[in-house]
């Protein structure tokens, strides 16, 4: 018992990424070396069924906690705040359609794929499943993992709660909502078992090449995510501001992104940001509240990240993504992504949401979820990198912005005379 103690415990204290990638390595060998014992694919099988089954109620609980415990005190510059976190967030999702459409992906699927598609016909059916699945039976969506359905309730519920429910039912929620985050990361944990199981049944089905899709498809995420946070959020603030925004940028990548990029968490980066935005000479009855808002709602990186693998899977099926249903996709994209929630891999769990709105079944949406784990070794870190050092990019934003409405200095970095310590 002692030995088997010995190894649970140096299991948990090596990092999931390295985890990660001694699964994939194993998944990859045995898929070469014995592509005849499909008893082993029942690892990526279990992993993918325990997803399906944990996804639905962990957006339905953390949506209506968050709502039912929200604040209401907000002032002219937390507004701002909101609408720069909800910006960010859409231009992530306009980035990855446009990105996925000048370089369109595809995905292998371990299961055969044609007969369990239902593809809209355009925009029209699009919009109409849309709005049948938001007024689905709340229980209905849940049993069968009807994302917009479930998004809707919860949005109804948490914001019902928030004006009706008493403090002790507000706890409740908030040590529901952690428990179910909870056991996320125990599934979350297992993952390198279920990568191996799923690179086995890639690689014993599809042969090495497999690699260079997800290689290809990588290369794309990491493509959009440069794109958003080096272009589209400089040219946002710039709007915003009317100074050179590169250097503001620089510190939130130097003092934010490189923590978060190496600890995969939006909420364990807030003590970080908030450290930046007190050296960035914040307001702090501002920050304390925008700062842990962002890591939950400012969620670009996970926009392009839902939005990439959605496209993704629609090229793979020959599914035709017109301009109309491509801003319905960026608009849910970014929607979604504000209620990923704060364990690794969280936006993943969004996809099949999105995947919902093209007639893409659960089961290959989950697929498509085990393939965003197999990128996510890079793609993860990337995100949260891109997601926190945004909290305070948009903070500093809009805090620096009443400044000027006050005719108050800027920062010397923005061309203004007023030291800060950084």
């Amino acid at each position: 018992m002692s030995v088997l103690k010995g190894i649970v415990k140096k299991y948990n204290d090596t990092s999931l990424i390295v985890r990660i990638v001694i699964g994939l390595i194993i998944g990859a060998a045995l898929g070469v070396a014995v592509p005849g014992a499909k008893g082993l694919s029942v690892f990526g099988d279990m992993f993918v069924g325990a997803l399906k089954a944990v996804a639905p109620i962990l957006v339905f609980v953390l949506v209506i906690a968050s709502l039912c415990q929200s604040s209401s005190k907000l002032d002219r510059r937390f507004g701002l705040v909101i609408v720069l976190y909800l910006a960010g967030t859409t231009l992530g999702g306009v980035t990855a359609v446009v990105g996925s459409s000048i370089f369109p992906q595809t995905i292998t699927f371990a299961k055969a794929a044609a007969s369990e598609t239902n593809p809209p016909s355009g925009f029209a059916e699009v919009f109409h499943n849309l709005l049948m699945n938001l007024v689905d039976n709340p229980v209905s969506a849940l049993v069968n993992a009807n994302y917009l359905g479930i998004l809707a309730w919860a949005v109804i519920l948490g914001l019902a709660l928030k004006i009706y429910a008493a403090d002790s039912t507000r706890r409740f929620m908030s040590d529901l909502s952690d428990a179910v985050s909870q056991a996320v990361r125990w599934v979350i944990n297992l993952a390198p078992f279920g990568i191996m199981g799923l690179m086995f049944t890639n690689v014993s089905s599809n042969g090495l090449a497999i690699f260079k899709d997800y290689g290809s498809l990588l290369l794309l995420l990491i493509g959009c995510m440069f794109f958003a946070v080096l272009i589209v959020n400089p040219l946002l603030c710039f709007i915003i501001l009317r100074r050179n925004p590169y250097p503001l940028l620089m510190r939130c990548l130097k003092e934010s992104a490189v923590m978060a990029f190496f600890t995969r968490s939006s909420a364990a980066n807030i003590p970080v940001n908030l450290k930046l935005c007190e050296k960035l000479g914040l307001d702090e009855d501002m920050y304390t509240v925008s700062i842990p808002l962002g890591a939950t709602i400012n969620m670009n990186g996970a926009a392009i990240t839902i939005a990439v693998m959605t496209m993704a899977a629609c090229h793979t099926l020959h599914i035709q993504v017109d301009i109309a249903s491509s801003v319905v996709l960026c608009v849910l994209a970014a929607l979604s992504a504000a209620g990923a929630s704060g364990v690794a891999g969280g936006s993943l769990m969004l996809i099949p949401m999105a995947c919902s709105l093209f007639g893409i079944s659960n089961d290959l949406a989950m697929q498509v979820v085990g393939v965003g784990f197999i990128v996510g070794v890079i793609q993860d870190s990337l995100e949260t990198a891109l997601n926190s050092s945004g909290d305070v990019f948009w903070t500093a934003t809009a805090e620096y912005k009443t400044w000027m409405r006050q005719g108050k200095e800027l920062p010397t970095f923005l061309g203004g005379s007023r030291q800060v310590g950084i």
